[in-house]
């Protein structure tokens, strides 16, 4: 499997004839990142580990052929919306009939037209860049404009099973801003979207690797979704969003914990385990936020 060229679009090429790999990645590796894959176990090992922007899959192949590579990644939900463009010899109706049945997008015949061939691609990257712009925005919170709930609940999914699959840990730290009703009463709404967007602003540049999420739970909760780090990371990573939103100094004077705007933080760790239940994380989290609540606010329990 090979990279042919970096590109604004990952194009996957799954074809054991290698002259005819070597053809397509002429026409398109000059406009997107291409990789080629020569079997479908190949294919359905990179889309396992890299999600392509869309796949012209080779109807025959030996072992393995396009329709049970299709059906194997429409099977699975984290490969399940990847375009699939059907490329064959056989050119009837009743095949490229079965192609869309099996979920294809279109359906190209050999030999190749380069025009039409380049012009398909081309509509359905675009068509395929305008969905996730639009299901980027849906995952997108307002008024923070970090990931919403829905994101949250995506990134726990995936981020689970991941880490089940390469056997590290998983951490997720629930932070509150305290006292922030009576924030609104004494300040006003206006005052208290300015808070929770500085607030949002500072917990976000407090986590620095890619893998890591911070999102807007609901209201005034936060979330902070981190892979691979044990309870102690997460917990000294806890500690210092806690000081940093501190160190915003915003004036509270509603507040019992002190003159400025602070948070509470519950930590919690889980080794996921293929088939585990992550919502048992997300409780554990919070009942630590409810004893830092309880134990005086303004602190990280775990």
């Amino acid at each position: 499997m090979d990279t042919i060229l970096p590109g604004s679009a990952l194009l996957l090429l799954v074809d054991n004839n290698p002259d005819n790999l070597d053809l397509l990645a002429g026409i398109f590796g000059q406009e997107y990142e291409v990789c080629l894959a020569a079997s479908g176990v190949e294919a359905l090992a990179f889309c396992r580990a890299r999600q392509p922007d869309l796949i012209l899959l080779d109807v025959v192949m030996p072992g393995m052929d396009g329709y049970m590579v299709c059906e194997q990644l429409k099977r699975e939900s984290h490969t399940r919306d990847i375009p699939i463009i059907f490329i064959t010899a056989r050119g009837s109706r009743r095949d490229e009939a079965r192609a869309f049945d099996m979920g294809g997008i279109d359906f190209i015949t050999k030999p190749f037209h380069l025009g039409v061939t380049r012009a398909r691609v081309r509509a359905h990257i675009a068509l395929k860049m305008q969905s996730d712009q639009l299901r980027l925005l849906a995952m997108l919170d307002g008024l923070t404009g970090l990931g919403n709930r829905r994101c949250f609940d995506e990134a726990l999914r995936l981020g689970w099973r991941r880490c089940a699959r390469a056997a590290v840990p998983l951490a997720l730290v629930m932070i509150d801003v305290d006292h922030f009703k009576l924030f609104n009463d004494l300040y006003g709404h206006p005052a208290g979207d300015a808070c929770l967007q500085q607030v949002a602003t500072t917990l976000r540049a407090c986590v620095s690797r890619p893998e890591d999420l911070v999102a807007r739970y609901g209201g005034e909760e936060f979330v902070c979704l981190l892979p691979g780090a044990t309870p102690a990371s997460a917990q000294r990573i806890a500690v210092k969003l806690e000081q940093a939103v501190r160190d915003l100094a915003i004036a509270h004077g509603n507040s019992s914990v002190g003159a400025v705007v602070t948070v509470s933080l519950g930590v919690a760790g889980a080794q996921p385990a293929s088939g585990g239940d992550a919502a048992a994380l997300i409780a554990a989290a919070d009942a630590q936020l409810y004893r830092a609540k309880r134990d005086g606010r303004g602190q990280v329990a775990t």
